[in-house]
């Protein structure tokens, strides 16, 4: 997968997100189950510098809490887990996009395994959407990060997915071009994020290392962290 991250030409200071410009991003009322404890609406899993850069991406950027059962993440696990125990955590990225990781891709699923990555392509994608390749799957050790970027416009199209197994995380997006436009995404373990259009073409995305690693104020620790990702091909 190396060629389909490209480095961010800037890496961005981190804004930090206070309670106070943590906004809600949807009508939701339900709750989002963590494994950190943490309790989060649907409404409240993403902020922003603004409440109306929230509502402008509010179309192109989704987080769905317990897209997958915990037997569903079971059974990813089952079938990725001996692939990547044989390969070594790397912590000195090709181009300095991943910190502490490992990865492999994925083309062929079991009949378990297959029923949920049919359930993301249709939720993700538009029918009849080409996707790229393989699945792409990576896995980030508890003291691996991923640092801004923004995927290859050359390989990947208008929309990335990606499911979050193991662990809650904290994504950033910021704007390339204005850094004070940002917003933060809560990934509770299990869940499923969507970025589309300019979310995915005008703003950086990292995941937070674990230190650093605060939604609306709160602490989001970071483990082992797998997310199994699915991009479209460009038009």
């Amino acid at each position: 997968m190396r060629l389909l991250i490209t480095v961010a030409r800037r890496i961005h200071k981190r804004p930090l997100c206070s309670p106070t410009s943590c906004l809600s991003s949807a009508a939701s009322s339900s709750g989002a189950a963590t494994n950190s404890g943490l309790q989060f609406r649907d409404d409240q899993l993403v902020c922003g510098s603004t409440g109306e850069l929230v509502q402008r991406l509010s179309g192109q950027v989704e987080v769905r809490t317990e897209f997958i059962s915990e037997e569903e993440e079971g059974a990813l696990m089952k079938e990725l887990e001996p692939g990547l125990r044989k390969k070594r955590y790397e912590f000195d990225h090709w181009d300095d996009a991943i910190h502490g990781y490992r990865e492999t891709e994925r083309a062929q699923w079991g009949v378990v395994c297959e029923g949920v990555m049919d359930r993301l392509r249709a939720v993700a994608f538009s029918e009849g959407s080409p996707l790229l390749g393989p699945v792409h799957v990576l896995d980030l050790d508890k003291a691996g990060y991923i640092k801004p970027h923004i995927d290859s416009v050359k390989f990947c199209g208008s929309t990335i997915a990606g499911l979050s197994l193991l662990s809650d995380s904290v994504m950033r997006l910021v704007r390339e071009d204005e850094t004070a436009e940002w917003l933060n995404l809560f990934l509770p373990r299990r869940s499923l994020y969507i970025l589309r259009d300019q979310a995915r073409y005008k703003f950086t995305h990292e995941i937070l290392k674990d230190a650093e690693s605060i939604f609306s104020g709160q602490r989001v620790p970071r483990h082992r962290r797998i997310s199994v990702i699915c991009r479209n091909l460009p038009v």
